[in-house]
């Protein structure tokens, strides 16, 4: 199994604990730490990073023309949309409905995912897989659940904060792969120089590196 996969479990894996927290199913209904989102919704698109891979892993092939990992966040129409747009809006009404059965309901339904998937990622090829909301492009699967794991380790801290509660602690392995593509995203974003002055420099440190 490559290590994309071995990272993408572990970060999956924390997935079904966070959900589990009773501060998250008292919060529940409330709003979160991000705007539009109830903290129901937000979990339910946290879990959806984890639920979305076995229907994608059991579709056929896609024709769509295979892009490279950064490529893909050229192509995406969430990074830049405002909240009402409709790409967001379709985002927080799949995290609602993911969500509809409650906090424990969810937890149950992303373990057994896991558990899935610990047999199925052993021997897949890395071959192009899709979501169907993507436009007409594909990704090969170690780069998919390399845009997985970036999703999880966002949300789920997005979620702890939204129940008052700490961030799991992810494998550093699978924290080296999202701070990589972090990093590889913000100097896209904000160019070279602003990169190495906010990790060297601080009094040279611009407002902010943030990749989206």
């Amino acid at each position: 199994m490559t290590s994309a996969r071995h990272d993408f479990l572990a970060l999956a894996g924390s997935v079904p604990d966070l959900l589990r927290d009773p501060a998250v199913g008292a919060a529940w209904p409330g709003p979160s730490a991000l705007a539009g989102f109830t903290v129901g919704g937000l979990a339910g698109h946290l879990a959806y990073q984890v639920l979305s891979i076995p229907p994608t892993l059991a579709a056929p092939v896609p024709s769509e023309p295979v892009v490279p990992l950064l490529g893909h966040y050229e192509r995406v129409e969430w990074i830049g949309a405002g909240p009402e747009e409709e790409i967001n809006v379709r985002i927080r009404q799949g995290g609602e409905s993911e969500a509809a059965e409650g906090a424990g309901a969810l937890a149950d339904r992303v373990a057994a995912a896991v558990a899935e998937l610990t047999g199925t990622l052993a021997s897949a090829e890395n071959r192009p897989v899709r979501i169907p909301l993507w436009g007409p492009w594909s990704l090969l699967l170690d780069d998919f659940l390399t845009t997985r794991m970036m999703e999880i380790a966002v949300h789920g801290d997005d979620l702890a904060v939204s129940a008052g509660i700490a961030t799991p602690r992810f494998a550093p392995s699978a924290v080296d792969t999202v701070v990589d593509l972090l990093s590889r995203l913000s100097v896209r974003r904000h160019g070279p120089t602003a990169v190495l002055r906010a990790l060297s420099r601080a009094e040279r440190a611009p407002f902010t590196i943030a990749a989206f």
